[in-house]
């Protein structure tokens, strides 16, 4: 261990505008998994929420003089992931228009599976998770950006409300309709992220 590893956020981030490269990997191992995830709820592709978090780190690294060392880096962050998202949403928009919807790809004929009872639980939890993954990357933006802040990323109503903009209450409205929405397309009574 160094003491790159035992350094705050605000003190790495300052590093690396620094010129210390090592820095900026700790800040960027630091974080990943947890982006990756939040980006992944949010796109519902692995491929794309891989690109995505690539994205965002560029971002990141080349607007890192922009962070205020004051502020949650995390916060900054999940903006910086979120503002990529949107942009990739939008040019999915475009490119479906332009082009038309693609044809589901083969990611749903998932590969012979054998037939022991691990093997077809695991495939039905798969299933489920796709059917969950595709569902809240279905949602509109202002109600699946609320719902994955609170209910993936553990914020507060207060917390994403500050990071979107919003007060505490149009979130917890949001997320109720977010709720709602993926209970009516996953046919669920009432749906709870951690089922």
């Amino acid at each position: 261990m160094n003491d790159l590893d035992d350094a705050t956020d605000a003190e790495l981030a300052s590093r690396a505008l620094a010129g210390e490269d090592r820095a900026f990997t700790v800040l960027m191992r630091r974080h990943k998994d947890g982006l990756y995830r939040f980006v992944r709820r949010y796109v519902g592709d692995a491929d794309a929420a891989y690109e995505a978090v690539q994205e965002s780190f560029v971002a990141v690294w080349n607007n890192l003089g922009r962070y205020d060392g004051a502020r949650p880096f995390g916060s900054w962050l999940r903006t910086i992931a979120l503002n990529k998202c949107r942009d990739r949403g939008r040019r999915e928009t475009v490119r479906r228009m332009v082009f038309g919807t693609r044809p589901l790809e083969a990611q749903d004929t998932l590969a012979q599976a054998d037939q022991t009872p691990d093997a077809e639980a695991s495939l039905i939890g798969r299933e489920r998770q796709t059917a969950l993954d595709r569902a809240i990357a279905a949602l509109p933006t202002k109600l699946k950006e609320p719902l994955i802040l609170t209910c993936f990323e553990d914020l507060s109503h207060q917390a994403a409300g500050q990071l979107l903009g919003v007060s505490a209450k149009t979130i917890e409205t949001r997320v109720y309709r977010a709720r709602r929405k993926l209970s009516d397309a996953l046919g669920l009574r009432d749906f709870d992220p951690g089922e």
